[in-house]
C-alpha cells in the first residue's frame, strides 16, 4: 500500500456556499430532481414555505402565494417583510436570521438560520424581494454569489417577502 502525504496542502475551510454545495446531503438530504418524494429538492420548497408559514402563524398576512412552473419556485407572504439593511444578509450568511431573537418570533418553524441560505446556494437563480414601509429591497443570486444588489427604493406593493429560485 503507498503511503498518502498529509499535509497542510490537505486542509481546507470552504465558505458557507461552497460547504453547502459540496455536501448538500448535510444540508436537504438526498439529491435529485424531484421524481423521488424524498428528494432535497421539496425540502427547498419546504424551507422557503416554511418562512412564510412562521410570519402567517404569528399574524402577520392572510394569505401565502405559491407557484411553480418550468423548475421556478416562487414563495411570496404578506409579513413583515426582511429589514431592508438585512436582506442580502439573511439570505446569504449561515446561522443569521432574527430567530434567535425571541422577541421578533415566539413561534417559528425552523429556528438553525440555515433555510433560505441552502436554497440559495443550491440554486442557479435566487432572488429575493422584501417589501416594508413603503419600500423595496432586491438582490439576485446565483449558486451563492450575488449578482444584483439593487438600492432599496419606493413601492406600491404591499408589505412581505418574496423568494423565487431555480434549484441546480
Amino acid at each position: 500500500m503507498t503511503e498518502v502525504a498529509y499535509t497542510e496542502d490537505n486542509v481546507r475551510s470552504l465558505d458557507w456556499k461552497e460547504h453547502i454545495r459540496f455536501r448538500p446531503g448535510m444540508y436537504i438530504g438526498k439529491t435529485g430532481d424531484g421524481s423521488s418524494h424524498d428528494d432535497g429538492i421539496y425540502i427547498l420548497i419546504k424551507e422557503t414555505i416554511d418562512n412564510a408559514i412562521d410570519e402567517f402563524v404569528m399574524g402577520y398576512g392572510k394569505n401565502i402565494d405559491i407557484a411553480v412552473k418550468d423548475r421556478m419556485v416562487k414563495v411570496r407572504d404578506y409579513g413583515r417583510g426582511i429589514p431592508l439593511g438585512k436582506v442580502i444578509d439573511c439570505v446569504s450568511k449561515i446561522n443569521t436570521g432574527a430567530k434567535y431573537d425571541t422577541k421578533a418570533f415566539k413561534k417559528s418553524v425552523g429556528l438553525n438560520g440555515v433555510g433560505t441560505k441552502a436554497v440559495n446556494a443550491l440554486a442557479s437563480y435566487f432572488r429575493v424581494e422584501s417589501v416594508r414601509d413603503g419600500k423595496i429591497k432586491v438582490a439576485e443570486f446565483a449558486k451563492g454569489d450575488l449578482k444584483k444588489d439593487e438600492a432599496v427604493v419606493n413601492s406600491d406593493y404591499r408589505k412581505g417577502t418574496k423568494i423565487s429560485y431555480v434549484a441546480d
